[in-house]
């Protein structure tokens, strides 16, 4: 699963999550895209998931570029654990998305099976997302 190398704080704070996303928001590298219309976090997990899926279904044609990355860790206490003792240990990593970031991109096949593809990308991730193709 994807995490940072190395980081300057074990853990992080939560943030707020608003706005649109001003980088990371056109199709660069491939022909289509995965658009997040959604804020949210998506896990290392969910971007394993939707890699695993969409290189499976595209085989060796094509290509797939994963336009996000997990910097932020996410912590939690263990169950049945009594207040106070501080901050829980980091869970797990995960990627801050808004609405308008590309998650996914895919070059070099069809436009119908780059449809299909990243239809089985958005059913591994956890926010709604849209098909979108690279302005001409």
């Amino acid at each position: 699963m994807l995490m940072p190398k190395r980081v300057k704080w074990r853990k992080t704070q939560r943030g707020t999550m608003k706005g649109v996303a001003t980088r990371g928001n056109r199709v660069t590298f491939g022909e289509y895209g995965l658009m997040s219309l959604d804020l949210g976090w998506l896990s290392a997990r969910e971007i394993e998931a939707g890699r695993v899926a969409a290189t499976h279904m595209m085989g060796t044609e094509g290509r797939l570029y994963i336009r996000v990355f997990p910097h932020k860790s996410v912590s939690a206490k263990p169950a049945e654990t009594r207040m106070g003792k501080g901050k829980g240990e980091p869970e797990y990593y995960a990627a801050v998305i808004r609405p308008g970031t590309i998650l996914f991109e895919v070059a070099g096949v069809t436009e119908d099976l780059a449809k299909q593809c990243l239809n089985l990308v958005a059913n591994k991730v956890s926010v709604r997302t849209r098909m979108v193709s690279r302005k001409r």
